[in-house]
């Protein structure tokens, strides 16, 4: 699997990506937002936005014909603030690696997980699927995600409520039929551990817009 750690802002922020070694020319892309304590700036400790979820399993076999891709978030900022400039992070990485603009899936973990709710709820046509574990949305609004959702958290996480996700879910049952959720009880904030699994990879690589 070929590596590229980009410590620059080419595209808006730094970022690593695992590409693996037999991609089609038009692959995938999924764009995997780290939690808070990973942020930072330029070249200082890049490989933080490995510490957890995707990078941890990630390999030629389960990628397939799909990149990953890791930016990271600034010192000081959230994901929540950037849908924007997330947005356009993607536009630009995918417009230089030819990605199928029907195969583009979002997810995070922690603050990731707030960044994933809140840029699918701006660019809700942006997405073939999103996978948010352990944040929060505008359960208000929730109506505009018609993509493909898996939802994550733990029934014990102490950071960040899981009423958050739980009143996101409340919000989509009756609108989006292709919404699915796991709730982990006895499980607290790094309930990303049991969510970014084998199975959860192979679903998102399933969906298609």
């Amino acid at each position: 699997m070929k590596v590229i750690k980009e410590a620059t802002t080419k595209y808006g922020f730094p970022f690593i990506a695992y590409i693996p070694e037999n991609l089609s020319a038009n692959p995938a892309l999924i764009v995997h937002l780290h939690g808070a304590g990973e942020r930072g700036d330029g070249e200082n400790n890049l490989d933080v936005v490995l510490v957890n979820g995707f990078p941890q399993i990630a390999n030629d076999d389960n990628l397939k014909d799909c990149i990953l891709l890791m930016p990271r978030c600034p010192e000081n900022s959230f994901w929540a603030v950037k849908a924007e400039s997330i947005v356009a992070f993607i536009d630009a990485f995918a417009k230089d690696f030819s990605v199928d603009e029907n195969r583009i899936y979002l997810c995070g973990l922690s603050m990731g997980g707030f960044g994933t709710w809140y840029t699918a709820m701006a660019f809700p046509q942006k997405f073939a699927a999103i996978a948010p574990c352990c944040g929060g949305g505008m359960a208000w609004n929730a109506g505009v995600l018609k993509m493909p959702i898996w939802a994550f958290h733990g029934l014990d996480d102490n950071v960040v409520s899981a009423t958050q996700t739980i009143e996101m879910v409340n919000a989509l049952k009756d609108v989006n039929p292709e919404l699915k959720y796991t709730l982990y009880e006895g499980v607290g904030h790094d309930s990303w551990k049991l969510a970014f699994s084998e199975e959860l990879l192979e679903w998102m690589l399933e969906q298609h817009k």
